[in-house]
């Protein structure tokens, strides 16, 4: 969460709405309070803390309240009128204990209810928040402040589900608050992270978890890795869905037309209700320049099911040369493509949202004239008689999902995950979710539940981002946090994009310069990693993260005399960047001849090795200093950091690795 999540201007907006409870006072005193001040006496003090507030002196405003609780000391409204003077003058302490007399007298006052969940939150008190909060929301529940805080409290305390469902509240009650639409994604993310540490101890061995990483992998470019994974999940049961449609699209982006077309031609013999696999033939037959057979096979998904082509179309022009989008446009509006006007504006849409699919004001025509296909009952059956597992091996996911309700089969693992897939292929994120939430509380270790939880939740998460952008579009600091989010997904062009954004906004802004010269350089563009740094760095030549760029690229480049300087001015970065920073130098050390410095720098960078490459250099240079026991110890580790990586799917040989064995083992017998 940012550092101003709980800070003055939410809380001034709450305070606008709390305020109120100024009006509230009654004229004359109440009954059965004993004997009491006059009335007019109360009034003045009152009125001159009204005055003081109105002109913004806090000070003044919380004496004259305070005069006015020991004049009326059993009224909770002057306590909670002076609990919110306190807040403005920034007295947090004053303002609990105002609160906290104000509850005491009468529980069921929203104000005191409200601020006493913010400030336990703003105070690192976010459990004890929880209750007053749940109480505020339930005394009003329009104001969408309240779920605002109680998911800030719930995200605090590490309870990011629901922290979501909370920051959703809130949006429903105001769909233009940005910092509800902007919490709300940062929780489902970290809902993902929970749910892939929990996958990665408890289930890594699955095809689940294989799964998660191989599409990992192809974020990150690695397609050659992510098909070889791919391949190995294919005799593990039981499995996500069309995993030979996701090698197809792996080999595809690997330039492996061949492999893809019998990935992609062998999943729809075998599984003919994969959309993927008619999503890839399609990208196949647009690489190849037949428009008419592409569009062919995307009205056949259409017809199936609506949503699921309107959830996965990105996939289809992901990396497609510009040309042939353009080209597939314009193949579109001919006349020869012979396309109802519904479909053809329907694919347009669709199409043209690929780059913002989550803007409201943009979205695909609900009246288009084309039903999605339905199956046709047998004879002496009713369409009330086919079952959600015969909709969804006709690919109509969203029939299927509507036939199974989450409370209805709560106890029933099977109808959940059939629920789960079908909603998610839908694209129907929240209900996917909902299953898969019932899932893992009927079966707690289901790596099925995590999977689709990630699945569902990353969707979701970029929803909510993209609609906070929307909100704050004009802001540097909104492409900027976006772009943070992109590269955290892995979605490096979507990052480079948000960060470029900003800088057209905001240019020279050194958030963002250094944002997109760090998704450059995961995105494998070196070059234009270091010139993006070395711009940024003309304003702060001092800055590690900057320094640490720039001499990665030297390093890749082998230049590892320049690389030094860089180096050394990156031993000031984060701690957790700190073993990347010794792990380089080491490699430069050793390839300038300096091999017991080297050995120091990569003994501080060990923890961070999680290839095996540290340790395999180690190996080697222990070797060469004649240090066989310690050499012997750091070709272990490299086998067990592999054996972790592979996550006991898949060993993979390793020549090299294999060779220094060898010699090593013909060292320690001389």
């Amino acid at each position: 969460m940012p550092a101003s999540s709980t800070g003055k201007p939410f809380v001034n907006n709450c305070f606008k709405l709390a305020s109120l409870i100024l009006l509230a006072l009654p004229a004359e005193p109440s009954n059965g309070l004993g004997q009491q001040a006059p009335a007019s006496s109360l009034e003045s003090l009152v009125a001159a803390a009204q005055q003081a507030q109105a002109t913004h002196d806090y000070a003044a405003a919380v004496s004259e309240y305070k005069q006015a609780v020991r004049r009326e000391p059993k009224m909770p409204e002057l306590w909670a009128n002076l609990g919110l003077m306190q807040q403005q003058a920034g007295d947090i302490p004053g303002a609990i204990l105002s609160f906290h007399q104000s509850n005491l007298l009468n529980p069921n006052l929203y104000v005191p209810n409200l601020f006493l969940g913010i400030d336990f939150v703003r105070t690192s008190k976010a459990p004890q928040a929880i209750p007053f909060l749940t109480k505020a929301e339930r005394i009003n529940k329009s104001d969408p402040q309240t779920p605002l805080a109680l998911g800030r409290a719930y995200f605090v305390t590490g309870r990011f589900s629901p922290a979501a469902r909370e920051f959703a509240r809130a949006t429903t009650l105001d769909p233009k608050l940005g910092a509800a639409w902007f919490s709300m994604g940062i929780a489902r993310l970290n809902q993902v992270e929970a749910d892939a540490h929990k996958m990665s101890v408890e289930n890594k061995s699955s095809a689940f978890a294989g799964a998660l990483f191989a599409e990992s992998l192809e974020k990150q470019g690695r397609f050659s890795e992510a098909a070889s994974l791919y391949r190995s999940l294919f005799v593990l049961k039981p499995q996500p869905p069309c995993v030979h449609s996701e090698l197809g699209f792996a080999l595809l982006r690997h330039h492996d037309t061949e492999g893809a077309v019998s990935e992609f031609a062998g999943e729809q013999t075998a599984h003919p209700e994969c959309g993927l696999a008619l999503l890839g033939q399609a990208r196949l037959a647009i690489e190849k320049g037949d428009n008419a057979q592409a569009i062919k096979l995307l009205q056949e998904l259409l017809s199936r099911d609506r949503g699921f082509f309107t959830a996965n179309a990105a996939i289809l022009l992901e990396g497609l040369a510009s040309d042939q989008i353009v080209s597939l446009m314009s193949y579109l509006s001919e006349p020869s493509a012979d396309l109802p006007a519904g479909v053809r504006n329907t694919f347009i849409a669709v199409f043209n949202d690929v780059e913002q699919p989550w803007d409201e004001d943009r979205g695909v025509p609900e009246s288009a004239p084309f039903a999605t296909a339905k199956l046709i009952p047998a004879e002496g059956h009713s369409a009330g008689n086919i079952s959600a597992e015969q909709y969804y091996a006709a690919g109509n996911f969203e029939q299927c999902s509507r036939q199974l309700d989450p409370v209805t089969y709560a106890a029933h693992a099977d109808k959940l995950r059939l629920l789960a897939a079908c909603a998610f292929f839908a694209g129907d994120n929240e209900r996917a979710l909902t299953a898969a939430t019932a899932l893992e509380t009927l079966q707690p270790h289901s790596p099925e539940a995590l999977y689709w939880s990630i699945q569902a939740n990353q969707r979701l998460a970029l929803k909510s981002l993209a609609r906070f952008q929307q909100l704050d579009s004009n802001s540097a600091r909104s492409h900027v946090l976006l772009g943070d989010i992109y590269y955290q997904l892995e979605r490096y062009d979507g990052a480079q994009a948000e960060y470029t954004k900003a800088l057209a906004i905001a240019p020279g802004d050194p958030a963002a310069l250094l944002g997109l010269a760090t998704a450059y350089l995961s995105n494998n563009n070196a070059q234009q990693a270091m010139e993006t740094a070395e711009i940024a760095l003309e304003r702060a030549p001092d800055d590690p993260a900057l320094n640490l760029i720039i001499a990665e690229v030297l390093v890749a480049k082998t230049q590892f005399a320049e690389a030094e300087p860089f180096l050394k001015k990156s031993l000031t970065a984060k701690p957790q960047m700190l073993g990347h920073v010794h792990a380089l130098l080491g490699k430069v050390y050793s390839e300038t001849g300096r091999t017991r410095d080297a050995i120091e720098q990569l003994r501080m960078s060990t923890s961070s090795d999680d290839t095996g490459s540290i340790h395999y250099l180690l190996a080697r240079l222990y070797r060469q200093v004649g240090d066989t026991k310690d050499a012997t110890a750091a070709l272990g580790e490299v086998k067990a950091i592999k054996q972790r990586r592979d996550q006991s799917i898949k060993k993979v040989e390793d020549p090299e690795l294999s060779s220094l064995e060898a010699s090593q083992s013909d060292t320690s017998d001389r």
